[in-house]
């Protein structure tokens, strides 16, 4: 399994929340809504989910080891940081 794009909508309202990314994979299957969230140990995706009837919230979507996970989270993230430089850059050229 290759992932072979990874496209960051960065969230504009402050809060935990930093963004929110849809991966492809083998060009063939895209999974939307994995978001990147601030926690107390830094940066983590959370897989999309839905409010289940007992208010439970589930993955929709989601690796199924922890091999898998980390290599998603690592390309995400990374991806996530290359969006944040870029924007960093664009909005340090706009203030000149």
């Amino acid at each position: 399994m290759n992932i072979t794009d990874v496209r960051v909508r960065k969230v504009a309202k402050e809060g935990k929340m930093k963004a929110v990314v849809s991966i492809t994979i083998d060009d063939e299957f895209v999974v939307h809504d994995i978001k990147v969230i601030e926690g107390e140990k830094g940066l983590f995706i959370a897989m999309p989910s839905r409010k289940a009837a007992d208010g439970e919230y589930r993955d929709i979507a989601h690796p199924i080891n922890s091999t898998t996970r980390d290599r998603i989270q690592t390309l995400i993230l990374d991806k996530y940081q290359e969006v944040m430089n870029e924007t960093d850059a664009q909005e340090e050229a706009a203030e000149e």
